[in-house]
């Protein structure tokens, strides 16, 4: 007879527990990123409705971002250090092949033999990494997770590019997924397009670089994130509807249960066609955290949940649909209870 392996149970149900999130401390106008792409404050308003972001300094770095956030969302959540047993780190822009930037971080928090890796799903990430965690939980892998999306774009924009140098920015956001009395992290609906996988790209691999240098030396070019911002625009306005919808029914709601909308921060014209097509009822307040932060990439779902939070747009225990897009072209999208924030 085969041996029997037993298998592990978790929490019926689960929640976010908590937000922290950190802002790099310098602000960047238009004006400042206008210059160099030869474009003006007013153009980048109407073309992405952002009106500042932030940039990181040097010392403002992936793990030091993540750090700050992480202790704000393990405040907000009443949770110690020590019961946390994963930690999924969600960035584009960790560069460094290996190792992951998830186990540094959960060894300066004081996390000893944690479970910690990154994701890469663009600016889907924090949704993806979001799911893993409510799984990982409700299987009795983890007892608690935290969940950070964090970028430092900035490093891989060339600031003479005019499709991408005005959108971009830096930041860190995370939260605390661990057990609740009743489920606050619906089904996730999520996918993937490679057919796009050209909209949203680096524009040259690592070997084509080395190859480069090799033969220019000096003047090699390294490489940058591009994007084809005109396929990403089509590709969401007309794939994103389903997935909204798909993610509210799974989670046994309607449009009207919603309290709160929070996308992915991409641009502020596709956040007003999504809400649009939703038919989005009065009471619903729609993140618009893109004016102040720009683009984010995998940090942009948290900083806008702790924006709505702070302003007072929503409070902790509002119903919110969380939507996600990116690289990939990879989509995610899952309904939640907003949590405390730090």
């Amino acid at each position: 007879m085969a041996a029997q392996i037993t298998q592990t149970t978790g929490a019926e149900h689960t929640a976010v527990l908590g937000l922290g999130v950190y802002r790099p401390a310098r602000i960047v106008t238009n004006e400042e990123v206008a210059g160099p792409i030869g474009s003006s404050d007013e153009w980048i308003r109407t073309r992405s409705g952002i009106k500042t972001r932030r940039f990181a300094s040097k010392e403002e770095t992936i793990q030091s971002m993540s750090v700050a956030a992480s202790r704000g969302a393990l405040e907000s959540a009443g949770i110690e250090v020590e019961q946390v047993d994963c930690v999924i780190v969600a960035t584009s822009t960790h560069l460094l092949l290996t190792p992951a930037a998830a186990p540094q971080i959960a060894t300066e928090l004081g996390m000893n033999g944690t479970a910690a890796f990154d994701i890469s799903a663009g600016c889907a990430g924090f949704c993806h990494a979001l799911a893993v965690a409510s799984d990982l939980v409700r299987a009795g892998t983890a007892s608690h997770v935290l969940v950070i999306g964090v970028e430092k774009l900035t490093n891989t924009v060339n600031p003479k590019d005019r499709a991408t140098a005005f959108l971009f920015a830096d930041g860190a956001g995370a939260v605390v997924v661990g057990p609740a009395e009743e489920q606050g992290i619906g089904p996730t609906v999520w996918g993937s397009d490679g057919t796009q996988h050209h909209a949203i790209r680096q524009d040259k691999d690592w070997m084509e670089y080395f190859a480069e240098i090799e033969e220019k030396g000096l003047d090699a070019v390294r490489p940058y994130l591009a994007m084809e911002g005109t396929a990403v625009f089509r590709w969401a306005a007309h794939s994103l509807e389903k997935v909204c919808r798909d993610a509210i029914d799974r989670a046994g709601l309607s449009t009207d249960d919603l309290d709160a909308m929070i996308p992915h921060q991409a641009n502020g014209r596709i956040i007003e066609i999504m809400a649009r097509v939703l038919k989005l009822p009065e009471h619903c307040a729609l993140a618009n955290d893109i004016e102040e932060t720009g683009n984010t990439s995998a940090a942009s779902i948290p900083l806008a949940m702790e924006a709505l939070l702070r302003k007072g747009e929503s409070k902790p225990g509002d119903t919110a649909l969380l939507i996600a897009f990116g690289a990939g072209l990879s989509y995610a999208a899952q309904v939640v209870t907003l949590p405390n924030w730090q």
